[in-house]
């Protein structure tokens, strides 16, 4: 029974948000508000290319997930992908983007498939497996709802494609630049309160004693 209340006691402390848990999130979702408003301009510059073949456009989705990825590595709480999506999706609507209402749910989707991935690691892990499996959620779920609010028209072998794009963007643009972001910030010392801060510091930290020649 003592066991089971330090476990829960444990668990409690861990997810437990403080002040400075929350300024990253808003830090993370304005500033990847601003990307957004800038990135939404590029689906125009790429327009030659969808036009040709249009599940190409799926190459760019990545970029939109990544507040998500980089709150929950750092921060590890609840609701930390959804409130750093969240916040971006309003600030890129609010500048205009050509979304609109749609760029607002597609950060509840894109959200909620790391919150599924790091739930399921009890907001302890960010290994490679939930850093993959939530990219791939996260894009799955945006997938599915593109194809059913903007391209229901679409063959069923473009739809295949475009979740194919999908993933690849997941790997590379999401997964692999997400964890690049944090540990580029971390190397900075910008996450020393954070435990992806320790984390590096311990790996980093001189293993065994010195040995001294006679």
């Amino acid at each position: 029974m003592t066991d089971q209340r330090t476990a829960r006691a444990g668990f409690s402390e861990r997810i437990k948000y403080r002040t400075i848990d929350l300024v990253v999130i808003v830090m993370v979702g304005v500033a990847f508000g601003v990307a957004f408003a800038g990135y939404a301009h590029l689906y125009n510059l790429v327009a030659p290319l969808t036009a040709v073949f249009p599940p190409l456009e799926g190459l760019l989705t990545g970029f939109w997930c990544l507040p998500a990825l980089v709150a929950m590595l750092i921060v590890r709480r609840p609701g930390a992908a959804f409130g750093a999506e969240i916040i971006a999706a309003c600030l890129e609507a609010l500048l205009g983007s050509h979304f609109g209402v749609g760029a607002l749910i597609s950060g509840l989707i894109q959200g909620a498939g790391f919150e599924i991935a790091f739930a399921l690691s009890g907001w302890a892990s960010t290994s490679a497996a939930v850093v993959i499996g939530g990219s791939l959620l996260s894009t799955l779920f945006e997938w599915l709802y593109e194809i059913t609010a903007y391209f229901p028209s679409w063959s069923a072998g473009y739809k295949v494609m475009l979740l194919v794009f999908f993933w690849i963007s997941a790997l590379t643009l999401l997964a692999a630049l997400g964890r690049a972001i944090v540990t580029a910030l971390a190397k900075a010392g910008a996450l020393n309160q954070f435990p992806v801060g320790r984390d590096l510091a311990v790996s980093q930290a001189p293993r065994g004693g010195s040995r001294i020649d006679a």
